[in-house]
C-alpha cells in the first residue's frame, strides 16, 4: 500500500523516534548515534534468528563493529536493549497507523473499506517487520517495566483511534469514541497479534474473520450501506 515507503523511511529514522529508557546514556553525537543504531539493528537481527537468550553482549558489540567499551557507555546489558527495541517498535507502529488514520482519502471511505485498509495496514506492519513478534514475545517475560510500556502503547492508539472515530461521526461523545477505541485495539488488534504464529492459509483466514468482527461492531456507532460486504471482504467458501 501507498504506505510501505514511508514506513521505510520511519524505520530508518527510528533512533529519533526512540524512547531513551534503558540507554545508559543519550548518544549527543552522530557518531554515537550511528553507533546505537547499528548495536540495535544487529541485536534485534540475533534476537530474532538466534534468539534473546543465545544471544551475547559480545556477539552484538562484535557483529556491530563497535568496542565492547563503547556498547556499554549506551547499553548496561542486553534487557535494556530489548527494551529500547520494544519501544522503538511501539512508537513505529503508532506512526505507521497515525499517518493512515490522518489521510483525508481514508477518512472518507466507506466503512468496509475503511475496516479493511486500518487491518491490511495493521496486518502488512506486522509483514515487514518480523522482529516484532519475537522482540514483544521475550519482552513480555524479560523486561519488569513491559506491561507499563505495553499500556501506554496501547493509550496512544486508542487516542488516535478515538480522534478519527470523532470526526467520522461528530455525534459520538467523547467516551463513546475512546470506548469503541478501547475495543478495536485491545480486540481487533490482540486477534491480528495471535494470527501472525499461524500458517499462511490460516492467518489470512483469520485477518478475513477479524475484518468482517470489527465491520459488525463497527457499524453500531458508524453506519452505513455494507450491501457490498462480501464483496470488499471477499467469500469464506
Amino acid at each position: 500500500m501507498s504506505d510501505s515507503a514511508s514506513n521505510s523511511n520511519s524505520a530508518s529514522n527510528s533512533s529519533s523516534e526512540l524512547n531513551t529508557a534503558g540507554l545508559r546514556r543519550k548518544p549527543r553525537q552522530a557518531r554515537s548515534q550511528e553507533r546505537v543504531d547499528r548495536i540495535l539493528a544487529v541485536a534485534e537481527a540475533l534476537f530474532t534468528t538466534e534468539g534473546y537468550g543465545k544471544t551475547t553482549t559480545n556477539a552484538i558489540a562484535a557483529q556491530a563493529q563497535v568496542p565492547i567499551g563503547s556498547f556499554y557507555q549506551f547499553f548496561p546489558d542486553k534487557a535494556a536493549i530489548l527494551q529500547a527495541l520494544t519501544i522503538r517498535y511501539t512508537n513505529q507502529l503508532q506512526q505507521y497507523l497515525k499517518r493512515l488514520l490522518d489521510t483525508a482519502d481514508v477518512a472518507a471511505l466507506p466503512l468496509p473499506e475503511y475496516v479493511e485498509q486500518l487491518i491490511d495496514a495493521t496486518d502488512q506492519f506486522f509483514t515487514e517487520n518480523p522482529g516484532y513478534y519475537a522482540i514483544f514475545m521475550e519482552a513480555q517475560s524479560t523486561i519488569p517495566d513491559f506491561n507499563e510500556i505495553d499500556r501506554a502503547a496501547d493509550m496512544a492508539l486508542i487516542e488516535d483511534l478515538s480522534t478519527a472515530f470523532a470526526q467520522r461521526n461528530p455525534t459520538l461523545t467523547q467516551e463513546d469514541c475512546e470506548v469503541v477505541g478501547f475495543v478495536v485495539i485491545k480486540v481487533i488488534g490482540n486477534l491480528l497479534w495471535l494470527s501472525i504464529d499461524q500458517d499462511p492459509i490460516r492467518r489470512q483466514r483469520l485477518v478475513l474473520e477479524t475484518k468482517k468482527l470489527a465491520l459488525s461492531y463497527l457499524q453500531n456507532y458508524f453506519p452505513s450501506n455494507t450491501s457490498n460486504l462480501d464483496e470488499s471482504l471477499g467469500s469464506t467458501t
